[in-house]
C-alpha cells in the first residue's frame, strides 16, 4: 500500500504565519510547507520587520501584537493569493507606511471586496495603478473595528483576512457576508484561530470577532488535502493501485478532502481513516453532475480524469475558478480539447464527454501549479504528454513531478 507523503497544507500554512506574526509571544509551526508562496509569506513577514526562524521541520515566528516593527517597508508578494490579501491586513494593524506589490499574475487577480471593507473600517490604503488590484500602499494608523459588509463572493481569503484581523482591533469586528465561496477554508481559519485563544462567534451571515489579541503556540501543519487529490485520482484511474495519504483523515481541517466522496461516487473505494485516508481503484469510474462550490480548488483534478469516466461529468457552482492564478475553467476546457475530448461549458460550470484523450500533446499551464498537476494525472493513461512550464509547480510542491513519478514506478 503506497504511503505517499504530501507536503503541508498552504493554506493551512499561511494562515499559521499570519496567526504566529500577531500572537504575543514565540510560536512554532512544526511541518511547514517549503514552497514558492510559503516562502514569500514568511519573507514577507521579515520585510516587516517580524523575525523567522527557519529549519527543515519547524519556523519559528516572534509574534508582535502591535504590528510591523518596522515603520517603512516594501514588500514584494511573488504569485502568493494569501501572501497578497493577508500581509496588507497584518500591516493596516500596525503603524506605519507599508507598500505591496506582487508578480503579473497576481496583480491581475482582484482584491477589490477586501480593500473596499479595509477602507470602510478606516484604513487608509491606496491602489497605485488599476483600482482594487495591486501594487497598494497602506498608511497604518492601526484599526478601529466595528461593523463592515462583505463580498466573499470571488474569494474566501477576503472573509479569512478580515477574521484574522478582528482581534488585532481596538473594539473588535463585526462582519457582515452577503455571499461566500468556499466555505470550508472559513472554517479552517475559525479552527485555527480557537488554536490560537480567539474565539468566533457566527450567526448566519454575521461574524463577531472579539478583540483581544492572540496566545502563541506550538501549531503542528497538516498536509496539503489539494495537493493530495492528485494522488487520490491517480488511484482512482488506475484499477488496483492503491494511494494512503497518512496524517489527513476524518479530523482534518481542509474541506477539500471531500474530493475523495466525488471520487467514491463515481466507483473508487474510498476509506477514510482517523489519522489516514485510502483511496482504491476498482477499474470503474462512472459520470455524475457534482457541485463543487466549496472544494473548487480540486475542480481541475476532476476535470483532468472525467474523460476516462463511462459518462459525462458535469462540474457546476464553479465561477470564482475563473478568478484564481489563471482562468481554470477555461484551461481545463482548452486542454482537454487538444487532447481532443469533447467539452461544453458555461459561466460556472463545465460538462466533460468520454473519450480517450489524444497521446503526444502539449499542455498549456498558464502559469498555474494546478492545471499541470492535475493533467499529469491525464498523462497516467495517456502517453507523451508535455507541459510548457512544468517548474510552476514549485509555487505549492516543488518536488511533485519526482513525487509523481515515484508513484507511478509503484504500479
Amino acid at each position: 500500500m503506497p504511503a505517499v507523503d504530501i507536503p503541508g497544507s498552504k493554506s493551512i500554512t499561511a494562515r499559521a504565519l499570519f496567526l504566529a506574526a500577531a500572537a504575543d509571544g514565540v510560536s512554532t509551526l512544526v511541518r511547514p510547507l517549503r514552497s514558492d508562496d510559503t516562502e514569500g509569506f514568511a519573507e514577507g513577514l521579515v520585510r516587516l520587520g517580524y523575525r523567522v526562524g527557519r529549519t527543515p521541520d519547524a519556523w519559528q515566528v516572534d509574534g508582535r501584537p502591535q504590528g510591523p516593527a518596522l515603520a517603512e517597508a516594501d514588500v514584494y508578494c511573488r504569485d502568493g493569493a494569501t501572501t497578497a490579501r493577508f500581509l496588507p491586513t497584518l500591516a493596516a494593524a500596525g503603524h506605519g507606511t507599508y507598500r505591496f506589490d506582487a508578480s503579473p499574475q497576481m496583480r491581475r487577480r482582484p482584491l477589490g471586496p477586501l480593500t473596499r471593507a479595509l477602507r470602510d473600517l478606516g484604513v487608509d490604503l491606496r491602489h497605485e495603478e488599476a483600482e482594487g488590484h495591486h501594487p497598494l500602499t497602506v498608511r497604518a494608523a492601526g484599526v478601529e473595528g466595528g461593523e463592515v459588509v462583505l463580498d466573499a463572493g470571488q474569494s474566501s481569503q477576503y472573509l479569512t483576512a478580515l477574521l484574522l484581523l478582528g482581534p488585532l482591533t481596538r473594539n473588535g469586528l463585526r462582519i457582515r457576508v452577503t455571499d461566500l465561496v468556499s466555505v470550508p477554508y472559513v472554517e479552517i481559519t475559525l479552527a485555527m484561530m480557537r488554536a490560537f485563544g480567539v474565539e468566533v462567534v457566527r450567526d448566519g451571515e454575521v461574524f463577531e470577532v472579539p478583540p483581544g489579541g492572540y496566545r502563541a503556540t506550538t501549531y503542528a501543519i497538516e498536509p496539503d488535502a489539494s495537493t493530495a487529490s492528485y494522488f487520490f485520482a491517480a488511484a482512482a484511474v488506475t484499477p488496483g493501485r492503491e494511494v494512503t495519504v497518512p496524517g489527513l483523515g476524518s479530523g482534518a481541517l481542509q474541506g477539500d478532502l471531500r474530493f475523495v466522496e466525488v471520487l467514491g461516487r463515481m466507483g473508487a473505494e474510498v476509506d477514510v481513516a482517523a489519522d489516514r485516508t485510502t483511496v482504491r481503484g476498482t477499474g470503474v469510474l462512472r459520470g455524475l453532475t457534482v457541485n463543487m462550490r466549496d472544494i473548487s480548488d480540486t475542480m481541475p483534478t476532476l476535470a483532468a480524469i472525467a474523460p476516462f469516466a463511462s459518462g459525462p461529468v458535469r462540474i457546476e457552482d464553479v465561477a470564482n475558478t475563473r478568478v484564481k492564478e489563471c482562468d481554470r475553467l477555461e484551461a481545463c476546457a482548452e486542454n482537454l480539447r487538444r487532447l481532443g475530448v469533447d467539452v461544453a461549458t458555461g459561466p460556472d460550470w463545465i460538462e466533460i464527454r468520454p473519450g480517450t484523450p489524444l497521446p503526444d500533446v502539449g499542455i498549456k499551464s498558464y502559469g498555474d501549479h494546478r492545471i499541470v498537476m492535475s493533467f499529469a494525472v491525464t498523462g497516467l493513461r495517456t502517453p507523451g504528454l508535455s507541459y510548457d512550464d512544468p517548474g510552476c509547480v514549485r509555487k505549492t510542491f516543488p518536488d511533485f513531478h519526482e513525487a509523481f513519478a515515484a508513484l507511478s514506478a509503484t504500479s
